[in-house]
């Protein structure tokens, strides 16, 4: 495993007092990091107001068999994409794979496949993105902002997504209320 790909298949998670309020408390399932950037998606927060059933409506898919949810709010860039994070039982020619993670698939036909019961048994939904030019993520990796911790299908698709960046700290052994919003230098 190259340097530059050792983070993919983790969870990003903000730290206290981040630099930047887009990312306040969250989890980042990362997908790619390698010499060109870093891609993932925000599985921390909801999007307000946006169902899986609106976006399927919107879509003129019949929601068919899938139940309607709340939308993942998966970051700041391109905030209208869609991705679907989900177990490897279903899968398409171009789904990203992530060990500790599972299948990343950003099609119409994942959609439909969910909604015809024929999709993946487990899955979120989500709208936007986290990305990163080259050598952008490991400076902020440098910095006070990012955590890397173990990826957990069981966190990701078992854990509410107010409770994940909780459950992430915790399942790495760490008491997320006894970090500090601030660095000093030495």
């Amino acid at each position: 495993m190259t340097e530059a790909s050792y983070l993919s298949g983790r969870f990003l998670l903000a730290m206290p007092g981040m630099f930047d309020p887009n990312f306040n408390k969250s989890v980042i399932a990362l997908y790619v990091h390698d010499e060109n950037g870093a891609f993932g998606v925000g599985v921390g927060h909801l999007r307000s107001g946006i169902t899986f059933h609106s976006i399927l409506k919107e879509l003129k898919i019949d929601p068919g068999v899938a139940p309607d949810c709340p939308v993942h709010h998966g970051g700041p860039v391109q905030p209208g994409a869609g991705f679907v994070l989900h177990s490897l039982d279903w899968r398409e020619p171009n789904t990203l794979v992530a060990e500790g993670l599972g299948g990343l698939s950003s099609t119409v036909d994942a959609l439909r496949a969910i909604a015809e019961g024929r999709g993946p048994k487990r899955w979120i939904v989500a709208l936007g993105y986290a990305g990163w030019g080259a050598g952008q993520l490991d400076g902020e990796m440098r910095h006070h902002g990012w955590y890397s911790a173990e990826g957990s299908e069981s966190i990701l698709f078992d854990q509410p997504a107010e409770q994940r960046w909780q459950a992430v700290w915790e399942a790495e052994g760490i008491d997320p209320s006894l970090l500090a919003a601030q660095t000093g230098n030495a």
